[in-house]
């Protein structure tokens, strides 16, 4: 399994961007927002964490290995789970992730399969399993930009400190979604806190 693929940027595609690496070119697929994302870093040297399926038939078609690229771990680890859903394969989760992992994890968190079932190939019976499937699984990833904020790094992994303080929130009887938007606030007044009792002393002054 190709785990990651660094190289120049040679081609932005509809569907699909080429990283040539070496004497190689290699065709990696990506999600629209990721697609976005390049466009603007053309001929320039990319890294993409990767993802490899066989695309076809099994009982007689043409197989097709295929690469599916990210520009951080946590969007692999959160396509890895997307597909995990009964329904949503490969091609179905490519086409979905129109938005940030970040916005798509909140939607899932909070339930929203209104605005779930406007994703691309994604419908109300499908959204509907994404989300009993998964909901329990989206805080780390719905903390994402809060965490690249604490830590003020250029990666968009989220912060142990802020999944603490989530964690701990949500132990003092906050709701999920109260939890997330007391950190989103905090964080947002420019401050960087080492640890959790700091960034939970601030939210708790922000709030008297």
């Amino acid at each position: 399994m190709i785990s990651a693929i660094a190289g120049t940027l040679s081609h932005v595609g509809e569907t699909s961007v080429t990283i040539q690496a070496g004497p190689f070119d290699y065709e990696v697929f990506v999600g629209d927002f990721t697609r976005r994302q390049l466009q603007p870093k053309l001929n320039e040297d990319v890294r993409l964490h990767t993802l490899d399926y066989i695309e076809g038939n099994t009982t007689g078609g043409r197989l097709t290995p295929r690469l599916v690229g990210f520009l951080t771990l946590p969007e692999r680890q959160f396509f890895d789970l997307f597909c995990s859903v009964d329904g949503v394969g490969a091609k179905k989760a490519l086409r979905a992730m129109v938005r940030p992992v970040r916005e798509l994890a909140v939607l899932i968190e909070e339930q929203d399969t209104k605005s779930l079932s406007t994703l691309p190939g994604i419908g109300a019976a499908t959204s509907e399993r994404i989300i009993a499937k998964l909901r329990r699984k989206m805080p780390r990833f719905a903390l994402m930009v809060a965490g690249e904020e604490l830590s003020g790094g250029g990666t968009t992994q989220s912060s142990p400190v802020v999944e603490e303080t989530y964690e701990a929130l949500v132990m003092l009887g906050h709701s999920e979604t109260d939890a997330r938007h007391l950190i989103d606030e905090a964080i947002a007044s420019g401050r960087k806190f080492k640890d959790t009792e700091s960034l939970l002393t601030a939210i708790y002054q922000k709030s008297k």
